[in-house]
This record gives structure tokens, C-alpha cells and sequence, in this order.
């Protein structure tokens, strides 16, 4: 029986790893390590289907060691002995232990000492934190790395390669995808290479020739392969910008529940990128200075909707969204940088005024760079009345804040100040 194409789809190389660049891409940890033929122990630790097995395997083919799988939970400790010998045949042997998490005392006991003295090279794979669902003893052995959910586009690069690749892939069928269809594959498997393989595999294999002699793969096949439906998309795309239209503007317009509806949307469609974009956009457009606080919290939810990965993130992802839409709101930082590069573009730049002009070198003040400047901070109150602006701008105004929220009513009430006493 032929094993799965996720199986058969694996690299052997580091160069084949999709994805994970912070990890395998040229310079970083592990290529390096790859590259000296140095290896250490490590812990690979994230969400299913995002090339953990897949890392391990290219070191392997990388550096020509030989590579044994196991797994801690369902393994005997006779099965790590059988390992052991081979590596004192062999010399070292990689030794993949998925769910290392559930690594028990005696067979962990037995490992340690094969790993003090570099018999095996130890890579552990877990879904669980490794800080604290992994024996100290275990983890002070190895490097622990983060691996993240994949990407559309690193998910588009696999299932590319499985199309064409007629030796391990499925290149030597006649298949045909509908554009729509690859999209859905690549962003409705949440960053899971091994789900959209399998379902690609699945549609492949389960759908019938037409007259034409071609398999054609349409949505309707990938969304029952895969199990999940796509949200409603035309070929130009515009029902899904139509949803992200509607999120942004339901925020804006302080209506939790339409936020809450879009946003249900945009994750069951895997959109994990485009949420945490349009939400840091939402946050600095839309809210801004009348709740700076709500700006900086929903970064963190953003951090850690990225490291949670779906569909955990749903939960960061739903505070900010509750936050940001019953925040108050403020567009006056967007308004005053948009309304400063209008006057740039017409050619309203002006020269910077000389006692502005930079200083730090031999010769400046002979130019008459610097001169007159006067320095704030030696004045009461850290503020001294002088010009800034271009003499063509003197006068212009671009930040006209407003009143929304107490923080920037506060900005308001000393930019009031100092706009008085300019004018004196």
C-alpha cells in the first residue's frame, strides 16, 4: 500500500524544509548547525502539521546520520535499547521522539546518559510548552525552538511541488485546480501542511476523469475533503475583501456583535495574517489617541495570536476585537500625516530653517547651520517659543485632535497651550 503524500512529500534535504526560515534559512540555528555537521539535541515545539517530523527528517538527509522515529507515549524503554545499539554500530542516530511530552521517568533515565555522551541526537517534537510540560532534566540537554504555523504562501509552495513532482507527488496525474480551490487549501488548513495534503490527496485520488481525460479539483471537492467550507469567494475575490471591508467598518462603527460575526468568518477561514494586519491597522486608524492603551493591547493579542496559531488565536483575537470596538475612537493621527504628505507631494516641503540645520561637524557654524538655536530643555517648562516649521508652512496646522477620549483631550489641552503662546 502507498504511504500518504505527506509522508512520501517530506524532504530529505534542509534545503526542501518550507518554511521556518527563522529556524533553517540561511545563516540561522539550525542550517548552521546543518552546515558544521555540529548537531545538538533539540525540542521542536508547535502546532500539528508544521514540519516538525519534516525538520528532523532533512537534517537526517542532510547530514547522512542515520534516523529513527519513535514515539515517548506508545514506545517501550526495548524500543529506545534497539536504538541505543544501533548508534553504538553506527556511531550517532538521530532519534525523532514525537509527544516527548510524555516521556516517562524510566525510559527518560535510560536516555540521558546516550545523550550526555552524543550517541543520539535527540530531536523532540510537541505540541505542549516544552517549559513546562517537559522534565527539567530533558530540557536542560536540548535547544528549544518555536516552530509556527505555516503561511498560505509556504502552503501553496508544498502543494505546488506535490502537483509537479511525478516521482513522490502527483505529477503523473492529470489534474487540474480551480484557483479558487488552491486558495481555500492553502488558508483554510490553518498553517497545517499535513491536513492540506492529505486533503489534496483525497480529492485527487477519489475524483473521477470527465470526457476530457483530466481530473478537474473544483471548491466544492477541497471544502468536503478537508471538511471545512470556504467563506463565499468570486474568482476576482471580492466577497472575501468584502467581509474584511465589513470587519474594519462594524469596528469603527462600535458594533460588537457584526465584529464579532465578520471576525468568526475570517477565522474559519484561516485568515489567522489578514486578521492580525487589519486589526493593528484598526487599532492606530480608528482608535488611536483617544485609547493609546487599546493600540498596545491589541499588539500583544496580535504576539500572541501568532504564537497560539488557530484556532486557540480565536481567543486573543475576539478580546481585541471586544476592546477596539467599544473603544472610543480617533482618526486625527491619520488625518494629520495624511494631510502633511498632501502638502509634500505638491512640492510644499520648504527648506529646513537654518538654526534647525544639523551642526555636528567641522565648518557648520561658518554656514551658519545651527546658529541660533535654542535648546528647550534649558528654558522653564522645557519649552521656548521658536520656529520649526518651513517658512512656506509656518502657519499650517495639521494635528487637530479631538475629544473622544481622556487621553487625548489631555493632548488637546496642552497643544491649546502651546498654540497660544506661538502666537504671541
Amino acid at each position: 500500500m502507498q504511504k500518504p503524500l505527506a509522508f512520501r512529500m517530506r524532504p530529505t534535504t534542509i534545503d526542501e524544509v518550507v518554511g521556518q526560515q527563522h529556524l533553517v534559512g540561511p545563516g540561522k540555528i539550525i542550517r548552521r548547525m546543518v552546515d558544521a555537521n555540529r548537531l545538538s539535541s533539540m525540542i521542536l515545539y508547535g502546532p500539528p502539521g508544521t514540519g516538525k517530523t519534516s525538520i528532523a527528517s532533512a537534517i537526517a538527509g542532510s547530514t547522512q546520520y542515520a534516523f529513527r522515529i519513535l514515539n515517548a507515549a506508545t514506545d517501550s524503554k526495548k524500543d529506545l535499547q534497539v536504538v541505543v545499539e544501533e548508534a553504538k554500530m553506527s556511531g550517532s542516530v538521530i532519534l525523532l521522539l514525537d509527544e516527548i511530552h510524555r516521556l516517562d521517568k524510566p525510559k527518560q533515565d535510560f536516555l540521558l546518559p546516550h545523550l550526555e555522551n552524543g550517541r543520539i541526537v535527540l530531536i523532540g517534537a510537541t505540541t505542549e510548552n516544552p517549559y513546562i510540560n517537559i522534565n527539567p532534566a530533558i530540557r536542560s540537554r536540548t535547544q528549544i525552538f518555536e516552530i509556527f504555523p505555516l503561511t498560505p504562501d509556504d502552503i501553496e509552495q508544498a502543494v505546488d511541488r506535490a502537483l509537479k513532482d511525478t516521482k513522490k507527488g502527483l505529477g503523473d496525474l492529470p489534474l487540474t485546480l480551480e484557483e479558487n480551490s488552491l486558495q481555500h487549501l492553502t488558508r483554510a488548513t490553518n498553517g497545517d501542511l499535513r491536513s492540506a495534503l492529505n486533503g489534496l490527496e483525497l480529492a485527487a485520488m477519489s475524483t473521477p476523469k470527465l470526457e476530457d481525460g483530466k481530473i478537474h479539483l473544483t471548491l466544492a471537492i477541497l471544502e468536503e475533503c478537508i471538511q471545512k467550507k470556504a467563506l463565499s469567494h468570486d474568482k476576482d475575490g471580492d466577497a472575501h475583501y468584502d467581509v474584511i471591508s465589513a470587519f474594519q467598518k462594524s469596528i469603527r462603527g462600535s458594533d460588537v456583535d457584526a465584529a464579532l460575526h465578520y471576525l468568526a468568518r475570517l477565522v474559519i477561514a484561516g485568515e489567522l495574517v489578514i486578521i492580525c494586519r487589519r486589526l493593528l491597522v484598526i487599532a492606530y486608524e480608528d482608535i488611536g489617541l483617544a485609547n493609546p492603551g487599546a493600540c498596545q493591547r491589541t499588539v500583544a493579542a496580535v504576539q500572541a495570536a501568532e504564537k497560539l496559531g488557530l484556532p486557540e488565536a480565536r481567543i486573543p483575537l475576539a478580546e481585541a476585537v471586544i476592546d477596539l470596538t467599544l473603544s472610543p475612537k480617533s482618526n486625527s493621527s491619520l488625518t494629520a500625516i495624511d494631510h502633511a504628505i498632501v502638502d509634500i507631494h505638491a512640492g510644499k516641503a520648504g527648506d529646513v530653517p537654518r538654526h534647525l540645520k544639523d551642526s555636528h561637524y567641522a565648518g557648520a557654524e561658518n554656514l551658519n547651520r545651527g546658529v541660533g538655536y535654542l535648546y528647550p530643555h534649558d528654558f522653564p517648562g522645557n519649552w521656548v517659543l521658536q520656529s520649526y516649521l518651513p517658512d512656506k508652512l509656518k502657519t499650517k496646522k495639521y494635528y487637530q485632535p479631538q475629544l473622544n477620549g481622556k487621553y487625548e483631550r489631555g493632548l488637546g489641552q496642552q497643544l491649546e497651550k502651546i498654540r497660544s503662546a506661538q502666537k504671541k
